[in-house]
């Protein structure tokens, strides 16, 4: 499928959209990065979502700060600034950037249901804007910080709000993550279903690490990759 791919700007946030060429509407996909903002490799995912059929819409993560416009290079210097760029910001303001990018991304013609999807940090981000009532369905891989609240400079009420979410909630693992191992990855899916979410999905693919879809390093795991982009797919059209 040919895509059509544009920089657009809400308010000070600088976010990429891919969509099918044509004039068709399509559901629409928010996707939150990594730590290392909008690198190619992460386009190539939101690429790949694309041609499934999703208007995807990635927004930088620090768009008002020092790394606003960076893509973060995959290496020790660029983790520290990512992770310094996380420390800067607070939840209120993830959350304020989540409605400005929402509301755009809801508004638009080309645009029927409204989908998440986010990697790492940006799981844990996808997991706060499912509490958008708008959001039909969310898949949140590897969200790290959302067992102790950990999220930027603040302990975020996230699973304490998880009543908040009416959509579909699916939660994608490796089993070698150190950032969430076997114990935190339990105490979620209790805690969900404690909450009162019944329809929530959690996988666990043996082997995989942490970031494991990220194309780009040892951790890369190309058949867990592929598994996990036709699974979240899946889930999102039998919404």
């Amino acid at each position: 499928m040919k895509l059509y791919e544009e920089e657009v700007r809400v308010g000070d946030i600088r976010t990429v959209v891919i969509r099918p060429v044509g004039a068709k509407a399509y559901p629409g996909l928010l996707l939150y990065t990594d730590i290392f903002q909008l690198t190619e490799s992460t386009l190539r995912t939101a690429r790949r979502l694309a041609a499934e059929g999703f208007v995807v819409m990635a927004p930088e993560i620090y768009p008002h700060g020092e790394l606003a416009g960076v893509a973060l290079e995959f290496d020790d210097a660029g983790k520290q600034r990512g992770l310094a760029g996380a420390a800067a910001a607070t939840t209120a303001q993830f959350d304020a950037d989540r409605a400005a990018v929402l509301d755009h991304l809801a508004a638009r013609a080309d645009v029927t249901d409204v989908f998440v999807t986010g990697f790492c940090i940006g799981g844990h981000l996808a997991f706060r804007a499912a509490f958008d009532q708008r959001v039909k369905a969310t898949v949140c891989f590897y969200p790290t910080g959302l067992h102790n609240g950990a999220l930027g400079a603040d302990v975020a009420d996230s699973l304490e709000r998880a009543a908040d979410i009416r959509g579909r909630l699916l939660i994608v693992f490796g089993s070698r993550d150190p950032h969430v191992p076997a114990d935190a990855r339990l105490d979620i899916l209790t805690r969900l279903h404690a909450a009162g979410l019944t329809d929530v999905e959690l996988h666990v693919y043996t082997g995989g690490e942490h970031a494991f879809m990220r194309d780009i390093g040892p951790r890369h795991d190309p058949a867990l990759t592929d598994r996990a982009l036709i699974e979240a797919v899946a889930f999102f059209r039998e919404t």
